[in-house]
């Protein structure tokens, strides 16, 4: 089942610079209108087997963990990470939207923040900036979105010092809100990072800042139902600007117990060929049913970011929104 990995992961390494190899007629597309691959809970890949659990999971997680460490820990770490690939892998495999979830640990004195998904990292935040800059840097036309999210532990003084953090590390690649962010028009300003923060109240204090980018969680362990709740999200409609289409799947207590031997990544390769076909069938523009960043787990198997990213093709020529109560008009890119 894990087998062809490493190949698929090598197959990726061609979409490196993807967004600079996109054909003229799609630069001035804003880019919530185009087909964008993400990875869902971008930072497991190095979350820190010594770790404690954070504070923000349930009281139950947490005295199990404190009274059964060597039984609840593997388990947890099993059932936490979603990705392998490192943030320079995952930029080069072509993964145009990282989902940081950032977090403070509980009675730590000083100001590291790390990222969390039950666990704490071994990388703090500011590392992994700079690592995304050190990348942009020798990939100039390429652009990215930095989901900023959950905030364990943050406390006013902790957001400033990471908004001057960002400010300091991206600098002038730091898009505003108020453009449109067509391809040429980033390309022409030098913009390349997007950072989307989940704090009303600080987002209007920094033009730098874009809104919390809606993510479509299903919060399912069986496919035909995620499936099912994201065909119902696009019956609702899309947002106007950027959002997410999560095809992650989710455990629960009782999925764990009747998989005792399982893992999140053994739940996910087993149904990466049916979520391949869902997202093969989407359409990327700005019509109701249309989607925009497609964010996954593991996201090196499977050719799932090459899928997202030839999405884009459906635009070339006039793209048409073939879901059901579409019409079949032409879709305007007009900002």
């Amino acid at each position: 089942m894990e087998g062809p990995l490493q190949t698929s992961i090598h197959l990726c390494h061609e979409n490196g610079q993807w967004m600079s190899q996109l054909p003229e007629n799609l630069w001035d597309v804003p880019l919530y209108n185009l087909s964008l691959p993400g990875s869902h809970d971008t930072m497991t890949y190095c979350l820190d087997k010594n770790s404690a659990v954070s504070d923000n999971e349930s009281k139950l997680v947490n005295f199990l963990n404190k009274w059964m460490p060597c039984i609840v820990h593997p388990i947890i770490m099993k059932w936490s990470t979603t990705q392998e690939l490192n943030v320079t892998e995952q930029l080069e495999a072509g993964v145009r939207y990282l989902d940081f979830r950032i977090a403070h640990k509980a009675n730590d004195p000083s100001m590291n923040l790390y990222f969390v998904h039950m666990l704490y990292t071994t990388v703090t935040v500011q590392d992994i900036l700079c690592e995304v800059v050190k990348w942009l840097e020798t990939h100039p036309q390429e652009v990215v979105i930095l989901a900023c999210r959950n905030f364990d532990g943050l406390t006013k003084k902790l957001h400033c010092h990471l908004i001057a953090r960002i400010k300091e590390i991206f600098q002038c690649k730091l898009c505003p809100r108020n453009v449109v962010p067509t391809l040429r028009t980033m390309w022409q300003c030098g913009y390349q990072v997007i950072i989307s923060y989940e704090e009303e109240i600080l987002v209007k204090e920094h033009c730098e800042l874009w809104p919390a980018i809606p993510y479509w969680w299903g919060n399912k362990t069986a496919t035909r139902e995620l499936i099912q709740y994201l065909e119902c999200m696009k019956q609702i409609g899309r947002p106007g600007r950027f959002f997410v289409a999560g095809i992650n799947l989710t455990e629960n207590l009782a999925y764990i117990l009747v998989h005792p031997f399982g893992s999140l990544k053994k739940m996910t390769l087993q149904n990466l060929a049916y979520l391949k076909i869902w997202v093969k069938q989407q359409y990327p523009g700005p019509k109701k049913e249309c989607i925009n960043i497609i964010a996954g787990d593991f996201i090196g198997n499977n050719d799932f970011v090459k899928d997202v990213i030839e999405l884009n093709t459906k635009i070339n020529p006039p793209l048409y929104c073939h879901s059901k109560g579409a019409g079949g008009n032409t879709i305007s890119f007009s900002a």
